[in-house]
C-alpha cells in the first residue's frame, strides 16, 4: 500500500487483490529504501556510489567493454531519415536537459518567491556566486596559460549542490539554517552563471535556421499559456521543438531545458486556501452521491476528477514539476550522468605538460579559488554596506561555505565534456574534478567540525558579534 493512502475504519487493511504474505514481504524489503531516500544527503551518497562504480569499472579488466557501452550508437529512424548518437550523448544532451529544466524552474522560483526576490537578500549570495566563479577561472588560466588546455577555464566555476548540501547535512547542528539557505541561493546563481558560460562560450557556430525553430517552440509555449492550457503534456511537443532547434542552432541543447524551465509559471491558480474551499464543496457532493445505493459511478468519477484538478492547482506548475522531477533527477539522471562521465582509466592518463597544467588548474581553482573568491566577494559587499550577514553566520561559516562550494562534481564534469575533445586533456580534467571535490568535501567537513552548535531559533546572535566575526 502506498504510504500516502490512509484507509478508514471500514476499509480492508490491504488492497482487495493483494496476497497478505507477499504484501508483508514487500513492505519489509522497501522500508529501508524509503528511510534512506528520506535522508537529506541521500542523493549525494548515491552520486558518490555511481562515481565510485564508474571509476572502478574504468580501471578493471572490463574497462574496454565499459567504455564501449557508452559509445554504443542508439537512434531513431523512419525510412531514409535517421538520427543516431552514442549512448553517452543521449545522457549528456538528452537526460541532462531534464536536469537543466529543473534548474531553470528553481531559478525562476527563487527570483519570484525566494532569497533572490529582493535585492538586499540577493546581494550576498549573488556576490558570493560571482566571486566563486571569477576567482577559480582566473586561477585556472594562471595555471594553464596557453594551448588547448586553457579552454577548460569554465570547469572549476561550478558547484555541485547535491554534494555540498550533503556535506553540510553531515555537520548536523553546527550548520545554521541560514547557511543552508545561503548555499542554496548561491548555487542557484552559480548554476545560472554556468548556463550562460555554456551558452556563450561552449556552443558551436550559431545557425539562424535552428534559432528560428527554437523560437517557434518558445512562441508555442507562450501561446499555450495565454490559452490557459494547464496540462504539462500539452507543453511537451513545443519543448521538444525548442530542444531540437537549439541543438540545430549550435547552442548546447540543455540550454533549451533552462529556457523552458524559466518560462514555467510560479504562481498557483487556486492556492492552498482555494483548494481547501474546493475540496469542501466536492466532498459534500460525494457525500450526497454516496448517500444512495448504488452510487452513480460516473458522477463519482467526475467529482474525483475535479478534486484531482484542484489538487494540481493548489501549487504552481513550477512547484508541481519540481516535486515530481526531483526524485528522478536526484536518484536516476544525475547518477547515470556520473556513471557515463566520471570513469577515468588511470593507467591511460599520461600527465604531459599540458594535461598536468589542466589537472593542477582544476584542483587549485576548485579547492582554493572557490573559498577565496567567495570570501573576498562577501567581504567587499559587507564592507560596502550593500548586504549584511544573516543572524548566526560568521566568517568561519562563510569559509565552510566556500570550501563545500568547491565540490564541483556534476556541472564541472559536464563543462569538461564540452571544453575538451582531446582525450588526455579530458581525462586530466576529470581526474582533477574528482580529486578537488574529495579534498573540498574533506576540508569543509574538517573546518565545519570546529563550528559551535547552532543556537536555538530564539537565540539569535547579536549584531556586534556578527560584525566582529565578519571582520575576522
Amino acid at each position: 500500500m502506498s504510504a500516502n493512502v490512509r484507509p478508514d475504519e471500514t476499509s480492508p487493511p490491504q488492497p482487495p487483490e493483494a496476497w497478505a504474505p507477499a504484501l508483508r514481504l514487500a513492505r519489509l524489503a522497501t522500508r529501508p529504501l524509503e528511510r534512506f531516500l528520506r535522508l537529506e544527503a541521500a542523493s549525494g551518497l548515491v552520486l558518490i556510489g555511481a562515481a565510485a562504480v564508474a571509476l572502478a569499472l574504468a580501471n578493471s579488466p572490463w574497462s574496454s567493454s565499459w567504455l564501449r557501452l557508452w559509445q554504443l550508437e542508439i537512434g531513431l529512424g523512419a525510412g531514409p531519415i535517421a538520427f543516431a548518437r552514442p549512448l553517452q550523448w543521449w545522457v549528456n544532451d538528452g537526460l541532462m536537459t531534464i536536469f537543466f529544466f529543473m534548474v531553470g524552474m528553481e531559478i525562476r522560483r527563487e527570483i519570484a518567491h525566494g532569497e533572490l526576490g529582493e535585492w538586499r537578500r540577493a546581494a550576498l549570495p549573488a556576490a558570493a556566486a560571482l566571486g566563486g566563479m571569477v576567482a577559480p577561472a582566473l586561477i585556472f588560466l594562471a595555471a594553464s596559460p596557453g594551448g588547448a588546455g586553457r579552454d577548460g577555464w569554465g570547469v572549476p566555476m561550478a558547484t555541485d549542490i547535491a554534494f555540498a548540501v550533503g556535506v553540510l547535512t553531515l555537520l548536523g547542528k553546527r550548520v545554521p539554517a541560514a547557511l543552508r539557505v545561503l548555499l542554496l541561493a548561491l548555487a542557484v546563481i552559480d548554476d545560472l552563471g554556468a548556463i550562460l558560460v555554456i551558452a556563450v562560450f561552449y556552443s558551436g557556430g550559431i545557425s539562424v535556421a535552428g534559432l528560428a525553430v527554437a523560437a517557434a517552440g518558445v512562441a508555442s509555449v507562450l501561446a499555450l499559456q495565454r490559452l490557459g492550457v494547464r496540462s504539462w503534456l500539452a507543453y511537451l511537443p513545443p519543448a521538444l521543438i525548442t530542444w531540437a532547434g537549439t541543438y540545430a542552432a549550435g547552442v548546447h541543447p540543455t540550454v533549451a531545458g533552462v529556457v523552458i524551465g524559466m518560462m514555467t509559471p510560479v504562481r498557483a491558480w487556486l492556492g492552498t486556501s482555494g483548494f481547501v474551499a474546493s475540496l469542501r464543496e466536492e466532498v459534500g457532493e460525494l457525500q450526497r452521491l454516496t448517500a444512495r445505493e448504488p452510487a452513480d459511478a460516473h458522477r463519482v468519477a467526475q467529482v474525483l476528477q475535479r478534486i484531482r484538478q484542484s489538487r494540481r492547482e493548489a501549487l504552481s506548475p513550477a512547484e508541481n514539476r519540481i516535486e515530481a522531477l526531483h526524485p528522478w533527477v536526484a536518484f536516476l539522471i544525475m547518477p547515470v550522468f556520473a556513471l557515463a562521465n566520471s570513469g577515468v582509466a588511470l593507467e591511460g592518463v599520461h600527465l604531459g605538460a599540458e594535461p598536468a597544467r589542466v589537472l593542477v588548474g582544476v584542483v587549485l581553482g576548485l579547492v582554493l579559488g572557490k573559498p577565496l573568491g567567495i570570501l573576498a566577494a562577501c567581504g567587499l559587499v559587507l564592507r560596502a554596506g550593500v548586504a549584511r550577514l544573516p543572524a548566526g553566520i560568521g566568517a568561519r561559516h562563510l569559509a565552510v561555505l566556500g570550501l563545500v562550494a568547491g565540490i564541483g562534481f556534476t556541472m564541472a564534469l559536464f563543462i569538461a565534456q564540452l571544453a575538451y575533445g582531446e582525450e588526455q586533456l579530458l581525462a586530466a580534467a576529470k581526474l582533477g574534478i574528482l580529486v578537488a571535490s574529495a579534498v573540498a568535501a574533506l576540508a569543509g567537513l574538517s573546518l565545519g567540525r570546529s563550528l559551535p552548535a547552532a543556537a536555538a531559533p530564539g537565540a539569535a546572535a547579536s549584531a556586534d558579534e556578527v560584525e566582529c566575526e565578519a571582520r575576522a
